[in-house]
């Protein structure tokens, strides 16, 4: 009989009666081992069929055909019962492996029927429609679908499916379970087979990459960064919870933003900070615009916040007289936030895009002549807040906590959470030819980098902006009541 060993951790996929197991982490933790031996001997006890595949396949070198052989010729030692070929994989007694692409065969995924298990490797890089058509197809009495992957963005469609609904026991417990579903994370710390080779690399990349880029390849956190990002991921981690790891309150103006949108694939976003303190970030994928609208005043005036935001440059324009009417007899601050236009306090001294560049000092220039509108003005107030914030927290720097922003996860669901850090990390900074500082248009993002509309990061961003209030808080004030008839 063979001998299967498998990392504790993972004990529960060989008997979890869960239709969809999902295994993620980073690298070294034994998920494909794990599932590649699993399935050898489901194919040799149960002789069953097996579809192994993977969203981007070119040849049969790019499968897990040669793990499989691995598997049942070496650890398992049951080669005996087995036929393998160079394209596919026979049991003896019945059943076997087949190995496709799925991208450049779509149909590939329909005609599964057959099939009593799947194995999708690399499931990071699977297709919506992938997902829509997979799922239903494999359908045997007692089969089930297994995914292995390494997170790319939280807001990939893979992440969308199967992490992000369960993100707070993931987080909390390490796994999720219930009757159809089984999602594990596993590092290698949970392999007691971690190879001393990959140790050695494990260690190099610890003390030599950026600290976001090694959770994403050895701890299996998402992979957030691009190119010449605006945010890096490690500067968003730390202002996490920064105002309690640091010690400041939340203080100040209450403010509130909503970037709307109508029926369609786009998200309506809503967030509100007290002071430095990021206490609510929210969306809604359903209604249109006016739907919208009534949402986000209702939170807002629950929040009861002095100052509302939202964005006007495409329908919202036409919001003034809902939200001017949801706030009636409010001593609530409105303003219309169009970042197309030019900058507030065009002639104020630029800031610079790092707090610590002296440069900025000894070169002074206006706010008009190194920015190209309100939204590229207000993302970088809200990156300095967010790299002021970094170095407080992890170089220990001394900073304002005016200065800093925070993101309370106590108040902030999980789920909300990634997605702002995935909107906010992958927003890649524009070349601009006069050298202003200047951010690519949404509608470039989705064209050109695949990205979705930005509304809860857009939401954050106009909450950097504070209307000036002060003759409004004056004019709000009781009168002085005169008494009439007294000395």
């Amino acid at each position: 009989m063979p001998v299967l060993n498998l990392p504790e951790k993972l004990d529960r996929v060989l008997t979890t009666k869960a239709r969809i197991i999902v295994l993620l982490g980073g690298r070294g933790s034994g998920k494909s081992e794990t599932v590649g031996s699993i399935l050898s001997l489901k194919v040799q006890t149960e002789q069953a069929d097996v579809l192994c595949a993977r969203e981007f396949q070119n040849s049969i070198d790019e499968s897990v055909h040669k793990l499989l052989k691995q598997m049942i010729t070496e650890r398992l030692g049951i080669a005996e019962s087995f036929t393998i070929s160079d394209k596919k994989i026979d049991c003896n007694t019945g059943g076997g492996f087949r190995f496709r692409g799925f991208s450049r065969n779509p149909e590939a995924v329909k005609s599964a029927q057959g099939f009593k298990y799947s194995w999708t490797e690399e499931s990071q890089t699977i297709s919506q429609q992938t997902i829509d058509d997979l799922l239903p197809t494999i359908r045997s009495a007692g089969s089930q679908l297994l995914f292995t992957a390494n997170p790319q963005s939280s807001n990939d469609p893979f992440s969308k499916r199967f992490i992000n609904p369960y993100i707070r026991e993931l987080i909390t417990n390490g796994y999720y379970e219930d009757d159809m579903h089984l999602i594990i994370f596993t590092n290698y710390k949970d392999n007691p087979w971690f190879p001393p080779e990959l140790e050695q690399q494990r260690q190099w990349d610890f003390d030599h990459l950026p600290r976001s880029k090694y959770d994403w390849i050895w701890l299996g956190a998402f992979n957030d960064g691009v190119e010449d990002a605006l945010v890096q991921a490690e500067w968003f981690d730390a202002c996490v919870d920064a105002h309690i790891n640091l010690g400041f309150e939340p203080l100040g103006l209450r403010l509130a933003a909503h970037d709307p949108s109508d029926e369609g694939s786009d998200s309506k976003g809503y967030s509100m900070r007290h002071g430095s303190v990021v206490l609510r970030v929210e969306e809604k994928t359903t209604g249109n615009v006016n739907d919208g609208c009534d949402w986000a005043t209702s939170m807002a005036i629950n929040d009861m916040v002095d100052c509302f935001s939202w964005d006007c440059d495409g329908m919202g324009v036409a919001l003034n007289k809902q939200v001017t009417k949801s706030f009636g007899g409010k001593h609530t601050t409105l303003s219309q936030f169009k970042g197309s236009e030019a900058v507030d306090q065009p002639d104020a001294v630029f800031e610079g895009a790092d707090p610590t560049d002296d440069n900025v000092v000894q070169n002074p220039k206006r706010n008009k002549d190194a920015l190209r509108n309100k939204r590229a003005q207000y993302y970088l107030e809200l990156r300095r807040r967010i790299l002021n914030t970094y170095n407080a927290v992890v170089h220990k720097k001394y900073m304002n906590p005016e200065t800093m922003i925070s993101f309370n996860s106590s108040t902030i669901e999980p789920g909300m959470l990634q997605k702002l850090r995935s909107e906010i990390c992958r927003m890649p900074i524009k070349p601009n030819g006069n050298g202003m500082f200047e951010l690519y248009t949404k509608e470039v993002m989705k064209k050109k980098f695949k990205v979705a509309s930005p509304n809860l990061g857009d939401s954050v961003m106009m909450l950097m902006r504070q209307p000036y209030i002060a003759e409004q808080i004056r004019m709000a004030r009781p009168k002085p009541i005169k008494v009439i008839g007294r000395k």
